[in-house]
């Protein structure tokens, strides 16, 4: 029956809580670790088999980040099968999150991320104005990987500079186009058009790679990396440019609730971790920079 239950449970992710095909697909797999590991009807599990579950996990060296997620597969299943009816009661619920580290995300400086914005710009060729448009995107619009790799012609609006983007958990937001992306997308989508009609292909994703299909998150990060290195940086990912977009939006002065929209973060607790990042960043430029900080460092040098 837990098969049943489980397929159930997918299937309402994906109809009812329209969730995309790679969301359903993650859940798919923590729950079948899940089940693979209790091997016993789900109304049997007790706690003692959620925490055995956690350090079977731990042994394996996941994360705690990857447990968290997983127990929160867990979690959203149980929720389901209790509001269902298809149990009455469980106390899996009860069991908190493993501790997670308070990691704070790598972010670019303004001369870096423009530098790897001035590099993009340098070749005029499908390839080169493709890679430009992502960069644009990436750090311009604050577009995550899943959601640039998604995104089609029908959501671009050129003439009044908007993306509508459709993020996690489908739920869709307006984001500015800068001026640049639009002059990046301008000179990239005729000859987008032209190379796919020359090869008797047709669809709607913005990105494609080089056999004509939609570009994948994966080459997408390969492709960040790239251009990062020609500037002379290294293991900048795509969701670097992500927070730097934020980061340097709040050192300008932007305010955390239209942040928070931009990024389409769905609490602002997810947003408030730049204040801590901009505090951090704020922090390491009194200490190179105030004379006190200097005093005091050259003191303790002396000491």
């Amino acid at each position: 029956m837990s098969e049943e239950y489980l397929s159930r449970f997918l299937n309402y992710l994906a109809t009812e809580k329209d969730y995309s095909p790679h969301t359903v697909r993650a859940y798919r797999r923590d729950l079948r670790d899940f089940l693979d590991f209790v091997q016993k009807p789900l109304e049997e599990v007790d706690l003692l088999d959620l925490r055995g579950f956690l350090v079977h996990l731990r042994r394996k060296g996941n994360s705690s980040r990857t447990q968290a997620r997983k127990l929160s597969a867990v979690k959203s299943f149980y929720r389901f099968l209790l509001r269902r009816g298809y149990l009455r009661q469980t106390r899996l619920l009860a069991l908190a999150s493993p501790k997670q580290p308070r990691d704070l995300p790598r972010v670019l400086t303004v001369d870096e991320a423009l530098a790897m914005l001035r590099s993009a710009e340098q070749g005029r060729d499908l390839w080169s104005l493709r890679d430009r448009v992502a960069l644009e995107l990436l750090y311009g619009s604050g577009l995550r990987a899943s959601e640039l790799c998604d995104l089609r012609l029908s959501q671009i609006h050129l003439e009044i500079r908007l993306l509508r983007v459709r993020g996690k958990g489908r739920k869709e937001r307006l984001v500015p186009l800068t001026r640049k992306a639009v002059e990046a997308l301008a000179a990239y989508l005729p000859l987008r058009e032209a190379w796919l009609l020359a090869r008797g292909q047709k669809h709607d994703y913005l990105l494609i790679n080089h056999r004509g299909g939609p570009l994948s998150p994966r080459s997408l990060q390969r492709l960040v990396k790239a251009q990062a290195r020609r500037v002379g940086l290294s293991q900048v990912h795509p969701h670097a440019l992500r927070h730097s977009f934020a980061t340097h939006l709040l050192e300008s002065g932007a305010d955390l609730r239209s942040i928070q929209e931009l990024l389409g973060h769905s609490r602002l607790t997810t947003t408030e971790r730049y204040t801590h990042l901009d505090f951090s960043r704020l922090a390491r430029v009194y200490d190179q920079a105030h004379p006190r900080a200097l005093a005091k460092r050259s003191q303790c040098d002396k000491d």
